[in-house]
């Protein structure tokens, strides 16, 4: 019985150990439109949870970006968008599973419940911004860039 119990705690080990970083540049794709938004690159924070920051605001045609959050909740009122971090706080919670942030719209000042689910090669990450529960939000996939 102990070597069962061993085991399943190196395999749990094992997977987290060997779970994909999403530590990066990741490009933003709009879900309505399917263009490019912006370029974010994620950090890994000292306490193990990932923050993203808008580093690039992918131009498109007909669209003129704001240069500023005007409709956000402080801190974020009146802050420049590119800078801006726009998700806090997701933790790794099991493999190519992250949970527990917060992600802000820029566009609408609203900020939302965050996880996000990376693919097994770790080249996208589908990020779903919801409140309440997962099932009423809306799901972005970024993806990594080389």
């Amino acid at each position: 019985m102990p070597k069962k119990i061993l085991l399943a705690a190196l395999l749990s080990f094992s997977s987290s150990l060997f779970a994909q970083d999403l530590s990066g540049v990741w490009q933003q794709i709009d879900d309505k439109t399917g263009s490019p938004k912006a370029l974010i690159e994620i950090r890994k924070e000292q306490n193990g949870s990932f923050t993203g920051k808008i580093i690039k605001i992918t131009p498109r045609p007909g669209y003129t970006p704001r240069e500023k959050c005007i409709d956000c909740p402080a801190p974020y009122a009146n802050q420049p968008i590119l800078g801006l971090d726009v998700f806090k706080s997701l933790k790794h919670e099991a493999e190519n599973l992250y949970s527990g942030g917060k992600i802000l719209d820029p566009l609408s000042g609203k900020i939302y419940n965050l996880k996000a689910k990376q693919t097994a090669n770790g080249k996208r990450l589908l990020l779903r911004g919801y409140i309440g529960i997962s099932a009423i939000g809306r799901t972005q996939t970024w993806i990594r860039q080389e």
